[in-house]
């Protein structure tokens, strides 16, 4: 059997080019379609885009409006404010009222007893001043040192654990003099200080006590208050003879 081609080379070669030309143009017109989607699509997210901040500037600016109408606008955000500071400075305020108790716990027991004219307290250095005057001369002082040398804190800390501490590490004794109080009776007038642990004041120390060598003393704050007997007048110099 023989068979002729009927179609010479050329003609296969054109429909050969014909095939992939139309393949290519199939193909361009594809990738044509889906870029003009990715486009538009594109096109319409920044539209959209633009349209919400648009918006939003719109609503920024027409609140802003209401409230630069509002009477007394800036003393209003400023309470505000105040207002959501109130538990932290609840958290961080100081129970100065503890010292009283503390004043009471040191005081040696008579005839060594002591009489405070003016407490000075120094938050930011943890210090305490007492300026007093003693019946009993330096030996009131000195067992008063040795009293608030020998006094211990313990308390319950923000994690519920009990703790203890020193009430000081170091007393000073200054400013020694001689004097008479109201009564006209020779006293040694005297400036003590020490410095306090931070624990001792601190809002975040509960179920506070003052261990001193005489006893134990609630500082609860329920249970605070200010003895009379602890304050008297500054007494006077003596007069010399």
């Amino acid at each position: 059997m023989i068979e002729v081609n009927l179609i010479p080379d050329v003609k296969r070669e054109y429909l050969r080019a014909q095939r992939m030309r139309n393949s290519v143009v199939s193909l361009s017109i594809l990738v044509s379609i889906v870029a003009g989607v990715i486009v538009a699509l594109l096109i319409g997210y920044v539209g959209t885009q633009t349209a919400r901040e648009w918006l939003a500037n719109n609503d920024i600016k027409s609140e802003y409006d209401k409230l630069s109408n509002v009477k007394d606008a800036n003393q209003i955000i400023t309470i505000q404010h105040q207002l959501s500071q109130i538990s932290a400075m609840h958290n961080n305020k100081m129970m100065n009222s503890r010292i009283f108790s503390v004043l009471e716990a040191v005081n040696p027991p008579a005839p060594n007893d002591i009489k405070m004219s003016t407490i000075s307290l120094d938050p930011n250095e943890t210090r305490l001043t007492i300026e007093g005057s003693a019946t009993n001369s330096f030996e009131a002082t000195d067992k008063l040192k040795k009293m608030i040398l020998n006094t211990k804190i313990t308390y319950t800390d923000s994690n519920n654990q009990s703790q203890s501490t020193k009430l000081a590490s170091d007393v000073t004794v200054s400013d020694t003099s001689y004097g008479e109080d109201a009564s006209g009776a020779k006293v040694l007038r005297f400036k003590l200080t020490f410095v306090y642990p931070e624990e001792l004041l601190s809002n975040n120390s509960k179920n506070v006590r003052i261990e001193a060598p005489t006893g134990s003393t609630d500082v609860t704050d329920s249970r605070l208050h200010v003895p009379d007997s602890l304050f008297t007048p500054r007494s006077s110099d003596k007069e010399k003879s």
